[in-house]
C-alpha cells in the first residue's frame, strides 16, 4: 500500500507501508522516482531519473509541505 500524501506540478508524494522508520515521503513523476528525508532535516535520500532542476523543484514542494507530511507519516506507520 503506498498512500497519497499530495499530488503537485505533476508529482506525486508518497509512502510505502512497512518501510523504515525514519520520517522519509518518495516521490514519483513518469518512471522517475526520489526519496526525501524528512528528519533530521529535508535532504535527497536518492533519486533515479530527475534532472537537478525538478530535485530542487522537489526539495522545495517538501520544504514547504514538511510538517503536513511528518504528520501524515506518523499517522500512516504509527
Amino acid at each position: 500500500m503506498s498512500p497519497t500524501f499530495k499530488s503537485e506540478k505533476g508529482y506525486r508524494f508518497h509512502i510505502w507501508s512497512n518501510e523504515e522508520s525514519r520520517v522519509h515521503v518518495h516521490v514519483s513523476k513518469d518512471d522517475n522516482t526520489a526519496k526525501i528525508w524528512l528528519e533530521p532535516s529535508v535532504e535527497i535520500a536518492e533519486s533515479k531519473g530527475f534532472s537537478e532542476k525538478e530535485l530542487n523543484k522537489i526539495i522545495k514542494i517538501v520544504s514547504e509541505n514538511e510538517n503536513e507530511f511528518k504528520t501524515k507519516f506518523r499517522e500512516h506507520i504509527g
